[in-house]
Formats: structure tokens, C-alpha cells, sequence
């Protein structure tokens, strides 16, 4: 079992990692602007459910799997920064809600599809892997591993919660659609930039 000192490490390193930018908290702030809170909250539970899956998958041997095939590990890297660009952009270019008649108009993340972002998110794999390298024990491996993932779950849903709620309440400024589209473009800019430690860094 983690010792209370592990534990209280795990703890903050669930919330710094959960409440710091990221792509998830990024495009919930955003989605918090652009549809609100109810209609933002299977986005919510897609990211914190999903994250807590892929803590016990990765913990279950798959990141023994990229140590085999590294190559594995750059070829996905490299996917999920091409992925992002690209939501990236559909935030830049969507429309404001409501627009009618307008071919790609928004709609909210599904709470499948924030669950399967998780796999195609570079934080999200560098917040696994290290919660599992990290907060797992060899001589407790299951029980701890779920630990780790139950800690994150607690932690992480209210971190992303409060994107959200940031993202409404700047909904009452950004009710002018110039507004609105500049503060969509900047985040995706902002989201595009997030890659930059990640495309850049350096070899192991």
C-alpha cells in the first residue's frame, strides 16, 4: 500500500497535472464559452473517465510496449500533434452557436470522443506514464495501480470542471461574435503551442 508520504505526492502531482493548461482543459474552456456547462459536461466526464483508463491500460503493460518499440511511440507522438492541429483549426474556423445554415457548424465534444482524445493527447500520455513509473508499487502492482487511477478520477474531474466554468463565465464578454472569434482563434493558437514541448524535445 502507498505510504502516506507517496500518497500525498501523487496527490498534488494529480492536481498540478490535472488543473495546469493543457489541450483537455484548453478546449473545455472553450467549449464552457461556446455551449455552457450542462452541455459541456459529457465532454467533462469523457476526459476524467478516459484518463483514468488509460492509467490502468498503460499500468497493465503497455508502456512496456514502447520500451520493445520505441519507434511505436514516435510514429503515435507525431499522430496525435497532426490530430491537434487540426482540432485546433476547427475551433479557429467554427462558427458561433446557433449560426443556422452553416456546413460544420460546433457541436460539444461527446463523451466518447473526449475519452478517445486521451489516447491522441500528448499530456495526457506524459501524465500516465509518469503517474504509473512514479506511484505504483512492484510489490503491490493492482492495488496501487488503482489507487493512482481512483486519485486521478477525484482530482481531475473538478480541475477540468473548473476550465469549464471559466470558459461560461467568459461567455457573457465574448457574446459578441468578434469577440467570440478572436478568443477562438487565440485558443487555438494557444493549443498548437502546447505542442511545441512535445515536437521539440529532446531524445531520450
Amino acid at each position: 500500500m502507498l505510504t502516506a508520504e507517496l500518497f500525498t505526492a501523487l496527490v498534488a502531482f494529480a492536481f498540478v497535472s490535472s488543473i495546469t493548461p493543457g489541450p483537455n482543459n484548453l478546449m473545455l474552456m472553450t467549449s464552457g464559452t461556446n455551449f455552457g456547462f450542462v452541455r459541456t459536461i459529457p465532454h467533462m466526464l469523457g476526459v476524467s473517465i478516459g484518463f483514468m483508463l488509460m492509467i490502468v491500460l498503460v499500468g497493465a503493460g503497455l508502456a512496456k510496449v514502447f520500451e520493445i518499440y520505441p519507434l511505436a511511440h514516435t510514429i503515435l507522438k507525431y499522430a496525435s500533434c497532426a490530430y491537434l492541429v487540426w482540432l485546433a483549426w476547427r475551433i479557429a474556423t467554427s462558427a458561433p452557436p446557433g449560426a443556422k445554415g452553416v456546413e460544420g457548424r460546433p457541436e460539444p465534444m461527446t463523451f466518447i470522443q473526449a475519452a478517445l482524445f486521451q489516447w491522441v493527447n500528448p499530456k495526457a500520455w506524459t501524465m500516465a506514464l509518469t503517474a504509473v513509473s512514479a506511484y505504483t508499487l512492484p510489490a503491490d502492482p493492482i492495488v496501487s495501480l488503482l489507487v493512482v487511477a481512483a486519485v486521478f478520477g477525484a482530482i481531475n474531474l473538478p480541475s477540468v470542471g473548473s476550465w469549464t466554468l471559466l470558459g461560461m463565465q467568459l461567455r457573457r464578454f465574448l457574446n459578441d461574435p468578434v469577440r467570440l472569434r478572436v478568443f477562438n482563434v487565440t485558443m487555438a493558437v494557444i493549443l498548437v503551442a502546447t505542442l511545441y514541448p512535445i515536437v521539440f524535445a529532446a531524445p531520450h
